[in-house]
């Protein structure tokens, strides 16, 4: 079964209501087995548009990963990332086919 991951897109404007986002989520990420692979980091946009923080979570399939931004738990921190934030959130499946040079 394929992995499933949130990759956010993020413009942060209000920094302290944005940390009450992120102390918040971790509870909903710990129940879902969620596995942070980029969080932050330095970027560089090759093509299109950015915002200024990315972020990607992986899950152990897409059923947990849309249980988990359904769950109470996540819901109660989102209203601080939608305060404090403008963002682009999509759940996506992973993939587990075959690979170049293989």
């Amino acid at each position: 079964m394929a992995k499933a991951y949130w990759i956010a897109r993020v413009d942060v404007h209000d920094p302290d209501t944005y940390k009450l986002y992120l102390a918040a989520n971790q509870i909903a990420f710990a129940k879902y087995g969620a596995r942070y692979v980029v969080r932050g980091g330095t970027f560089e946009c090759l093509d299109g548009t950015s915002r200024s923080r990315n972020v990607v979570i992986e899950f152990p399939d897409l059923a947990t990963a849309k249980a988990c931004y359904a769950s109470p738990e996540y819901q109660a921190g989102l209203v601080h990332r939608k305060a404090a934030s403008l963002a682009d959130v999509i759940v996506i499946e992973g993939y587990d086919g075959p690979q170049p040079g293989a």
